[in-house]
């Protein structure tokens, strides 16, 4: 079964090389008792590390069941391991934070292969069905080395080795676990025993001495045992089932790696919500950012829509000769004839409209409110998106004929009418009466200015009834389509400096194109968001170094566990993926408890200063999903330490 020839292996310790292992050749067959004996530091464990493929030598043949493992991975020899080595070690090396039956079907979820055995059954093999459930910290010596030995047979090997198994145990125990021993070599188990008690290996039927690492005794008298039928080589599952047994032992490792992510961080419980708290606050901000960022967003769009799209707007400024201004009263006024010139003559304007603006106070009924009073023509109305929910805008007659009739914003029917609805009913603005014939519909405010609190009435009876003017303030164009922008802000100003006769080169007249500012608006809106979101980068990147420190500390508290679990045939692959799920828990969970304050947080403030907040499933999604790619950056670093770790050096870590 085993065959090994001229194997050496040398360990440097500081400045001096120590040789283990001599040139050691030997044979061992199927189904034989094997004790190895030496002095402390005579190379038996060295040996049985390299039979168990727990460690490589220097040089040498290795061949089991008839295969040369010299140039076998790391990898290789753990997927060997895990299918054919069972270890018992001195110390036992039990997860301290699970039960017995939990650290006796650990090796199955390495094992790649169906189970050959009920774990609860090996225990009742052992003699402990009744302690399944309890923690290694509340079993004797005697039987935690009893689940560790049920914990050797689960993936039914063909090898058992034993490592100073009586070592740590008083003598009832020590007779206990090799009266086990001899049982299960009776069923056709090779055994290989490493004992310097020569009591112990008189169990065994051949024993091995060595020492200075060089085979000194072979002896197989047989100790009053019977020969026994060795046991078949471990048998493949049919290849028809290895792709379903393989999918089964994938999930039940992933699963086994989040029960133990969970206990493992339960067990450091304010270490643990430390680390996440950085994780809370960054995805908590992220959330909040991009829930205001939304609702300010949207707040924006609605102005601008309020505004008018493709809309320029014409007005006035002071003349200038030389550079010296004429005087406050020296402008240059636009007019009604203007407007209709504008709408009429200059190609690509699809609506034009005259505007007046004053402050007037208005009043009804002995109720009164100062607000704005705006006169424009009826294609105002669908220039802005101002078509009225109830009643009807003004028309075109009524502008002609100077009608006193009104439209009016929310604000103003609530401060003079209340909840009632004042189509129909009667206002005075400056003393002058005019009838509600409609009720804009809803716009956004802002700290600036409140779109709801204005009336529009008819420019020409601004004009004439209420301000006294024979001009307009502005003049504002909406163009077929934003390509026709530039070449419309040309074409309407030459028109009105030609309509004016003003030869001057000067610009006396100022155009405002509301494509520039709306886009300047997002665009700064856009900037105060980025801004806000590197903030709740920055807590996520401050989380993510917390939770890379605890689980550097986790890889250094737990180094023997890792290298347990590297004996019972774990793959770097393994190990990094454990350590990675328990990096991805922490940060997944601070995520999840970051977005429940993320989202109070965003309809508190939203609430309390009044601004629209909208949490979108997208920012749900993105702050998750930094969330776990801050577990996955960040623990990687610890995983691959851990992953990166030599069983052997592990398992003796200290």
């Amino acid at each position: 079964m085993i065959e090994v020839r001229e194997l050496r292996k040398t360990y440097r310790m500081g400045n001096v090389d120590v040789h283990a292992l001599n040139g050691v050749s030997l044979r061992i067959e199927r189904g034989e008792f094997v004790a190895i004996m030496g002095p402390s530091g005579s190379g038996k464990s060295t040996l049985m590390h390299i039979l168990g493929l727990l460690d490589a030598p220097d040089s040498g043949s290795y061949r089991l069941d008839g295969q040369e493992l010299g140039a076998m991975s790391e990898d290789q020899r753990a997927r060997l391991r895990a299918r054919s080595v069972g270890f018992v070690f001195q110390q036992f090396n039990l997860l301290p934070r699970v039960s017995a039956l939990e650290n006796v079907t650990l090796p199955l979820i390495y094992g790649g292969r169906e189970r050959n055995g009920s774990p609860a059954a090996l225990l009742e093999r052992v003699g402990l069905a009744d302690r399944a459930t309890h923690a290694p910290n509340e079993l004797s010596g005697g039987q935690q080395q009893r689940v560790a030995i049920a914990r050797a047979l689960v993936n039914n090997p063909s090898i058992l080795m034993a490592d100073e198994p009586t070592g740590n145990l008083d003598s009832a125990s020590s007779a206990e676990i090799m009266r086990l021993l001899r049982e299960l070599h009776a069923s056709g188990l090779t055994v290989i025993l490493v004992t310097h008690d020569a009591e112990v290996a008189k169990n065994a039927d051949r024993r091995i001495t060595i020492r200075d690492g060089i085979i000194v005794h072979d002896s197989k008298e047989a100790a009053g045992s019977r020969p026994r039928e060795a046991s078949p080589a471990p048998s493949q599952p049919p290849a028809d089932r290895l792709p379903a047994a393989r999918r089964r032992a994938m999930a039940g490792e992933f699963a086994a790696m989040v029960r133990q992510a969970w206990r493992s961080l339960g067990a450091n419980k304010t270490r643990t919500a430390l680390s996440m708290l950085g994780v809370l606050i960054g995805v908590a901000a992220v959330i909040a950012v991009m829930a205001l960022g939304a609702g300010a967003k949207q707040a924006v769009q609605e102005r601008i829509e309020s505004m008018g799209s493709n809309l320029l707007v014409l007005m006035p400024q002071r003349q200038r000769s030389g550079g010296v201004a004429l005087g406050a009263g020296a402008v240059s006024r636009l007019t009604l004839d203007d407007a209709d010139a504008v709408a009429r003559e200059v190609e690509g304007v699809s609506r034009a409209t005259p505007v007046v603006r004053g402050g007037a106070q208005v009043t009804s009924e002995g109720a009164n409110w100062r607000t704005s009073v705006l006169g424009a023509l009826p294609a105002y109305a669908p220039i802005h998106s101002a078509a009225p929910r109830i009643g009807r805008f003004f028309t075109d007659e009524e502008v002609r004929t100077r009608a006193r009739v009104a439209v009016i914003g929310l604000t103003v029917s609530r401060q003079l009418f209340g909840q009632a609805n004042p189509v129909g009913r009667s206002i005075r603005i400056n003393r002058v009466a005019f009838d509600v014939v409609g009720i804009l519909p809803e716009k956004g405010s802002s700290p600036f200015m409140d779109e709801n609190d204005q009336v529009l009435v008819p420019v020409t009876t601004a004009m004439r009834r209420i301000f006294g003017r024979d001009y307009v303030d502005t003049i504002e164009m909406q163009t077929d389509s934003a390509d026709d922008l530039d070449y419309v802000q040309v074409a309407s100003e030459d028109l009105v400096k030609r309509r004016h006769r003003i030869t001057s080169q000067d610009s006396v007249f100022q155009i405002r194109n509301m494509a520039d500012i709306q886009s300047t608006i997002l665009a700064t809106s856009q900037t105060l968001t980025i801004l806000l979101l590197s903030i709740g980068a920055v807590s996520l990147l401050v989380g993510g170094i917390g939770i890379m420190n605890i689980m550097l500390v986790s890889v250094t508290e737990r180094t023997r566990e890792i290298g347990l679990r590297k004996a019972v045939g774990a793959r770097r692959i393994d190990i990094l993926a454990q350590f990675l799920v328990e990096s991805v828990v922490v940060s997944l969970f601070g995520g999840i408890l970051g977005l429940g304050l993320g989202v109070a947080v965003s309809l508190t403030m939203g609430r309390l200063a009044e601004w629209s907040v909208i949490v979108s499933p997208q920012s749900v999604f993105v702050a998750m999903g930094f969330s776990v790619a801050v577990g996955v950056v960040f623990g990687l670093w610890p995983a691959r330490k851990a992953s990166n770790l030599e069983p052997i050096a592990a398992l003796r870590y200290e």
